[in-house]
């Protein structure tokens, strides 16, 4: 049996200071001094794994750094399965010596403006080797793809009922840990980025780049 967890329930509770929501999961970047040192933690964290019936994503990256995600794949979401791994691989990396770096934590989207959702997801699944990424209880139809080995970016699929001449048809979504983003968007507008909208805030922003090519920079906030 899972309860699911919110964003905002998880964000209320405390206690995983090394862990940020990013688009329905947890995330958490951690250092562990060496890259030996992080592969024998990616070890210990595949041994608790499998004692707990629950598998997170771990990616090891040179010289040292460790990147997990926990999400619940069965519904689609947080639960209280990840709650409680989440907190299994802090203990364990700080037993390690590790430490944890939350603001380094990301995701990113490709979003994609269509007028035919269908037909031109359609080409991009198919020219990337993608996946449906329709949640278990959609019912609405699939609007988003993914890859099945989940190292590329997602890339979902925006309704449009005539097309944008005015503005790009393709844009990058990067969801950051919600106390990093104002951080972030500084940096882009430092380096020459323009504010076109904060209508959304803080759910997301729309930076452009000197040329008008568009990102938004989100977080999980005031979503629900």
């Amino acid at each position: 049996m899972t309860t699911s967890v919110s964003a905002r329930e998880f964000d209320g509770r405390g206690g995983l200071d090394d862990w940020r929501y990013l688009l329905g999961g947890i995330t958490a970047t951690f250092r562990l001094g060496s890259f030996g040192a992080a592969a024998r933690v990616v070890s210990e964290i595949a041994a608790a794994a499998d004692a707990a019936a629950h598998h997170p994503d771990v990616d090891l990256r040179y010289p040292d750094q460790l990147r997990v995600v926990l999400t619940t794949h069965a519904v689609g979401g947080l639960t209280d399965h990840d709650l409680s791994l989440a907190a299994t691989i802090s203990d364990l990396v700080a037993g390690a010596g590790g430490t944890s770096e939350p603001a380094a934590s990301q995701a990113v989207e490709v979003a994609l403006d269509a007028i035919d959702i269908d037909g031109v997801l359609r080409f991009w699944r198919a020219v990337l080797g993608y996946v449906d990424a329709a949640p278990p209880d959609a019912t609405d139809g699939v609007v988003a793809i993914r890859d099945p080995a989940r190292i590329g970016p997602p890339f979902w699929f925006q309704q449009m009922d005539e097309p944008r001449r005015e503005r790009n048809r393709f844009h990058i979504d990067v969801t950051v840990p919600h106390d990093v983003a104002e951080a972030r968007i500084a940096e882009a507008l430092a380096a020459g980025g323009t504010m076109v909208t904060d209508q959304y805030a803080r759910s997301w922003w729309v930076l452009a780049d000197p040329e008008g090519n568009e990102a938004c920079v989100c977080t999980w906030q005031d979503r629900d």
